[in-house]
């Protein structure tokens, strides 16, 4: 009996000693898990500087964590339409999405708030706003409703007013035009007296070549080139009063990230951050390259719209942030935490960036 208690006591420690390396074990297949993520967007396949963005991501994902993060790249339609990248994330179709805030502008208001701002934050400052002043916290708030997480996605700088079949002297030319401008420019437009229209930036060029639109806005030089969107349009306008520093975003649906270990989510967090800073890069290096191209070898008509024009669109750009901002407690303070940064970047770069291109100005003249 007293040889049969030590072989019971025996197996009973063995099997104590086995229960406590179960968590190491546990972590072990955890760390040597594939997972295998799919990611959809708004934009063409591989189109440049936006459609390329969520490719260098996936890229970065899977070299940073050495193949255990795999995202496959789908664009606009190859899974889901462009304009269903927002519920296909929410509902989990997806595990992530990269688009533009404003898009969803019918779901989740305040939304363009995220993406851009008539006359508001230009590219340096909205990454400012949202990583140091309390912007990210906000779109995460606006979100969470929707199980998604967004991440700053890429930025295209300063964008064009954009190309139009028609000449543009005075406010009253914006009556009755019918123009693809999403977000809050596309209120502005209508409060003008013209129509926005919200459509995919593959189907540009086909609405205006057949006449379902007579103006549109897309980006700049760089992607405007290779839309071909000077062959259906007239004038070419700046500067882009609508969409100073246009934030793409990325998102991820919220149940896929909590499953995924620590370590993963740091990935992730720390690619959209490369490429939130490549893609202004990117823009930045090819956007003069593009309109000189479109100017010098395509003889597009450059023009700068009126200063009275723009004033009048600044005016008009205010009412329908101030309406924006009264429609729920949360766009309240959205816009007023967008404000309140605007107000103070200002101040500063009136004796910074605004001081030295001034002087460099006058160096070059």
């Amino acid at each position: 009996m007293r040889k049969l208690g030590i072989v019971i006591i025996g197996l009973l420690l063995t099997a104590c000693g086995s229960d406590q390396s179960t968590p190491s074990a546990v972590g072990t297949i955890d760390a040597e898990r594939t997972y295998n993520w799919k990611l959809v967007t708004t934009w063409p396949k591989n189109y440049p500087g936006l459609g390329t963005a969520p490719e260098t991501f996936a890229d970065l994902v899977e070299r940073m964590s050495a193949g255990r993060l795999q995202v496959e790249v789908f664009g606009a339609g190859q899974l889901v339409p462009a304009m269903e990248v927002f519920d296909a994330v929410s509902q989990g179709t997806a595990e992530m999405g990269h688009g533009a805030a404003y898009y969803w502008a019918g779901k989740a208001k305040g939304a363009a708030f995220f993406a851009a701002v008539p006359f508001g934050l230009n590219a340096q400052e909205m990454n400012a706003w949202l990583h140091h002043g309390g912007g990210l916290e906000l779109w995460r708030e606006l979100y969470a409703p929707f199980n998604l997480i967004p991440f700053a996605g890429g930025n295209t700088g300063v964008q064009m007013a954009g190309w139009f079949n028609r000449e543009i002297n005075s406010i009253e030319d914006l009556a009755g035009l019918k123009m693809r401008i999403p977000g809050l420019g596309g209120d502005v437009i209508s409060l003008a007296g013209g129509t926005s229209w919200n459509i995919a930036g593959g189907d540009i060029y086909t609405a205006m070549q057949t006449g379902v639109i007579d103006a549109t806005e897309w980006v700049g030089p760089y992607n405007d080139l290779a839309f071909g969107l000077h062959q259906v349009a007239k004038y070419y306008y700046y500067p882009g009063w609508h969409e100073p520093g246009v934030m793409a975003e990325l998102t991820v649906n919220a149940d896929a990230y909590a499953g995924l270990p620590e370590d993963l989510q740091t990935i992730i967090e720390v690619a959209a951050r490369a490429v939130n800073q490549d893609m202004l890069d990117e823009y930045t290096a090819k956007n003069n390259r593009a309109l000189v191209d479109l100017v010098d070898n395509h003889g597009v008509d450059l023009r700068r719209l009126p200063k009275p024009v723009l004033a009048q669109l600044r005016r008009m750009s205010a009412q329908v942030v101030d309406e924006l901002a009264a429609e729920t407690e949360l766009t309240g303070r959205i816009a007023d935490s967008v404000k309140a940064f605007k107000a103070q970047a200002m101040a500063y770069h009136v004796i910074s960036e605004q001081a030295y291109n001034d002087a460099r100005r006058a160096d070059d003249e």
